[in-house]
């Protein structure tokens, strides 16, 4: 491979040829990522009245973190279609360079809302709401624009990439402990029924989070169009989980704690649902 092409390739995915069946992976999983994020808007859109109005902006936060996740994927996905063309036997570069800086930028909007809406949901308030929120926004700032920075020397992996990667991982592991330490210091304002639900959005937070990394270091652990089709779908995974599913999460947690205050298109909404099969289980 010429010099040349790995200084201008910015990510590793510019380095290969594609195969029909590695090729139509990633330009299908980046589909079913903003295909999700848009159903995700319609949900969050249409069951923000079933919680309190104090928690429904957990819901209105949802819709716009589906908002901008939908336009970075769709984005992505057009920047993956323009980069390869097919010559006849494999998807080869084109003129136009494909990046995952665009995550990045998304990121950066996402994180800091997806975390205003945990304090929201778990009742943090008063001055402990905003000593968090601004630990939470530094925090993952912190985290997000140094990984991106290390991301623009993936391609040889050079002492940057090494250096912005672990300054990148301390912000993470100071959101993690964060993060825990606000879920399981609020368990006490939830009910019962909305416990079980808090601790799984910190189980689904830490699994869901550790696959960034995973995906920052899939060009030192697997340098091969393989390992590009691994990485998009690993991002996109993870895109999935910590944005859709925490959200769900979080509006369930939200409808419950809304019963236990009272308000009545709440209570109603529990009375009138089914009590057996799954959504019983899900509830």
């Amino acid at each position: 491979m010429p010099h040349r092409k790995r200084e201008v390739a910015v990510n590793v995915e510019n380095l290969f040829g594609y195969n029909v069946i590695q090729y139509t992976l990633v330009s299908h999983v980046l589909t079913l990522g903003f295909a999700v994020m848009a159903a995700g808007l319609v949900y969050f859109l249409a069951t923000r009245g079933s919680a309190a109005p104090r928690y429904q902006l957990a819901s209105v936060l949802s819709a716009v973190v589906m908002v901008s996740a939908f336009f970075e994927l769709w984005v992505l996905s057009e920047r993956w279609r323009q980069a390869f063309t097919w010559n006849g036997t494999a998807y080869v570069q084109s003129d136009v360079l494909f990046s995952n800086g665009y995550r990045y930028m998304n990121w950066s909007i996402d994180v800091p809302v997806l975390l205003i809406q945990l304090l929201i949901v778990l009742g943090v308030t008063g001055r402990a709401f905003h000593r968090n929120w601004a630990m939470f926004v530094v925090g993952g700032l912190g985290m997000i624009y140094t990984g991106y920075a290390g991301q623009f020397y993936e391609v040889d992996r050079s002492a940057p990439y090494w250096i912005w990667g672990l300054v990148s991982t301390a912000f993470f592991l100071f959101l993690l402990v964060l993060v825990a330490r606000v879920i399981f210091g609020s368990l006490a304002r939830l009910p019962e029924s909305a416990r079980g639900l808090a601790r799984a959005v910190w189980w689904l937070v830490l699994v869901s989070w550790l696959l960034y990394p995973g995906a920052y270091l899939m060009p030192a652990m697997w340098d091969s169009a393989d390992g590009v089709v691994a990485r998009q779908i690993t991002y996109t995974v993870a895109d999935i989980t910590s944005k859709v599913i925490y959200g769900v999460l979080l509006s369930v947690i939200a409808r419950k704690v809304s019963v236990a205050e009272g308000y009545a298109p709440a209570v109603e909404d529990d009375v009138a649902r089914p009590r057996g099969g799954i959504t019983a289980a899900a509830r």
